[in-house]
C-alpha cells in the first residue's frame, strides 16, 4: 500500500513536471539577448526518449524512498510505536533521524547550490561593471549592407566617406567611424604573422596578433585614449606608406617600452611605420587579459563589411532616424542592420554568463524550496506527534514563547546541521567554478554568509507555523484526552 500510494503520487508529479517542462521547453531562448531579425533556436526537443528518462528516474527515486518505509513496517508492532508516540518529544530520536537526515541532505545541497549562484552572479556583476577600455554609454554601433547592395571597392569607400562628412555635420552627433569589426562582437577580429624591427623572437616562437581596419576618428569615437603618436587622417589612404597604431600591451612586449613610434612593424609581408600608441581595451571578451593588438587605416586593408560606429548624445530612435534619411539620401535602396549602444553591447557578450547565473539560481530556489518543505513538514509531524508533552509543558507553567522557541530552535538545528555539510561540500566544490569566475574568490566569506541568512531566513519561516500550532496547545484538552 506504501509503495502504491508513493507510485501514485510520482506518477502525479512525473506528469505535471513533463507538461511544465514543455511548457519552458523554449524558455532558454528568453534569457539569451534578442537580435532584430534573427530568430534564436537552441537544439534539443522534449521526445519519448526524454520523458521515458524523467518517468524512469521518478519510477526508481520513488521505489528507493518508498521501499524504506515499507522494509520498516514488515513486522510492525502497533501497541508500541503508539505508546511511544504518546509520550514523543519534539526533537526525539527513534525513527525520526530518517526524517531529520533527509532534511539536513535538502539543506546541505540548497546551500551549494546558493553559494554557486552568488558566486557566478558576483562575477557576472564584476564582469560588466569592468572597464572594457572604451566608451560605452554614448556610442552606437550599426551597420550597412554593403556588400548585399552589390558595391565594389571604390563605390563602397566613397560611400563610406560621404556618409560620415554628413554625418559629423548633424546636431547631436560628435563623430563617426567605421571599423571592420565591433569590439565583444559576435565575429572575430583578423590576426596575421608580425615581424618587429629590432625584436629578435626566439626559435620556437613565431609572433602573431590580431588586428582590426579602423577609419579616421575611430580612437575619438569610441573613447579610447591614444597615448602617443596620432590617429589615421584621410591621408593615410591606399596610395599612401603604410601606417600602424598599436597598443600599450604590444609596446611593452615587442619594444621593452620604449617609444614605437616611427619604428617598422612588418604586416603580411609589408613593413608599416608606427604612428600612435592607443590604451589597452577589451576586444573579444570582457575576461581577457591585455594582449598585444594594433590597428591599421582601413584605407590600406579594405573590406566591405564594416561597422559603423557613432559618438552622440541623442535618444536611440531620433538618432535612427536621422541615420536613415542620410543612407537614403546616398542610395533609397539600402537600409541599415540592428542599432545597438555598445553598453548593450557589452551585455550581450556576457550573455552565457546571465544563462549560467539564470540557472543555477533557479535549481538553487527550487531546493531551497523543497528544503523549507521537507522542514515544515518534519516540524509539523513532530509537533502533531508531541501534542502530550506541549500540554504538559503548558501546564507547568511554559508560555508561548517558550513553545515557539522549542519548535524554532529544532529547525534551525537541523538547519545548521545541513549547513554545516554543505559549507565543507561548497569549499570543495566551488574551485571547480574557478575559470568560470572574474575577481572574485571561490571562498568569498560575504557569498557564505548570504547563503547562511537565506538559509536561517528560509528555516524561520518553514517552521513558524508548526511553532504557532505547537504555541496554540489547549493543556487541559490534551491532559483530558490522555
Amino acid at each position: 500500500q506504501l509503495l502504491t500510494e508513493g507510485l501514485l503520487l510520482a506518477a502525479l508529479g512525473t506528469a505535471g513536471g513533463i507538461v511544465v517542462a514543455y511548457w519552458c521547453r523554449h524558455a532558454l531562448v528568453l534569457l539569451l539577448p534578442a537580435r532584430s531579425g534573427i530568430s534564436m533556436y537552441l537544439p534539443g526537443e522534449i521526445d519519448g526518449r526524454v520523458m521515458a528518462l524523467s518517468a524512469g528516474v521518478c519510477l526508481l527515486v520513488t521505489l528507493v524512498v518508498g521501499f524504506i518505509p515499507a522494509f520498516q513496517t514488515r513486522n510492525l508492532d502497533v501497541a508500541g510505536p503508539l505508546k511511544a508516540e504518546s509520550v514523543g518529544v519534539v526533537g526525539a530520536r527513534g525513527r525520526t533521524w530518517m526524517r531529520s537526515g533527509l532534511v539536513v541532505f535538502q539543506v546541505c545541497l540548497s546551500f551549494i547550490l546558493l553559494v554557486g549562484a552568488a558566486l557566478l552572479l558576483e562575477s557576472l556583476q564584476k564582469i560588466r561593471n569592468t572597464d572594457p577600455g572604451f566608451s560605452t554609454t554614448s556610442v552606437v554601433v550599426t551597420g550597412v549592407p554593403l556588400l548585399a547592395a552589390g558595391y565594389d571597392l571604390p563605390r563602397a569607400k566613397a560611400f563610406e566617406d560621404e556618409l560620415v562628412d554628413r554625418l559629423s555635420v548633424l546636431p547631436g552627433i560628435e563623430s563617426a567611424a567605421f571599423a571592420a569589426m565591433t569590439p565583444l562582437g559576435y565575429g572575430s577580429f583578423s590576426s596575421t604573422p608580425i615581424a618587429v624591427d629590432g625584436y629578435q623572437p626566439s626559435l620556437e616562437e613565431q609572433p602573431t596578433v590580431e588586428y582590426n581596419q579602423v577609419s579616421p576618428a575611430y580612437f575619438a569615437t569610441l573613447g579610447i585614449p591614444v597615448l602617443s603618436g596620432r590617429e589615421f587622417t584621410r591621408a593615410d589612404d591606399e596610395n599612401a606608406p603604410l601606417v600602424a597604431i598599436v597598443n600599450r600591451t604590444m609596446v611593452t612586449r615587442y619594444w621593452k617600452g620604449e617609444d614605437p613610434i616611427g619604428r617598422r612593424l612588418q604586416v603580411k609581408g609589408r613593413w608599416a611605420r608606427v604612428v600612435g600608441v592607443a590604451a589597452d581595451s577589451k576586444y573579444e571578451s570582457m575576461r581577457e587579459t591585455p594582449r598585444p593588438f594594433f590597428y591599421v587605416p582601413l584605407r590600406q586593408e579594405f573590406v566591405l563589411r564594416s561597422a559603423l560606429n557613432i559618438r552622440t548624445h541623442q535618444p536611440l530612435q531620433s538618432l535612427r532616424a536621422a541615420l536613415v534619411r542620410e543612407v537614403h539620401a546616398l542610395d533609397g535602396n539600402l537600409a541599415l542592420y540592428e542599432m545597438i549602444t555598445l553598453r548593450e553591447q557589452v551585455n550581450r557578450s556576457t550573455s552565457p554568463q546571465l544563462v549560467a547565473v539564470t540557472l543555477v539560481s533557479i535549481l538553487g530556489g527550487l531546493a531551497l524550496l523543497l528544503a523549507g518543505v521537507g522542514l515544515y513538514g518534519v516540524m509539523s509531524y513532530a509537533v502533531a506527534q508531541s501534542t502530550r508533552e506541549l500540554g504538559l509543558r503548558m501546564a507547568l507553567g511554559a508560555g508561548a514563547a517558550n513553545l515557539l522557541r522549542l519548535v524554532i530552535s529544532r529547525g534551525l538545528r537541523l538547519t545548521a546541521g545541513g549547513v554545516l555539510f554543505g559549507a565543507i561540500a561548497a569549499l570543495a566544490l566551488t574551485k571547480l567554478l574557478g575559470k568560470l569566475l572574474y575577481n572574485v574568490s571561490p571562498h568569498d566569506p560575504w557569498v557564505f554568509g548570504s547563503a547562511l541568512a537565506v538559509m536561517a531566513l528560509t528555516a524561520i519561516s518553514a517552521c513558524l507555523l508548526p511553532a504557532w500550532r505547537a504555541a496554540r496547545t489547549e493543556p487541559a484538552r490534551v491532559l483530558r484526552d490522555s
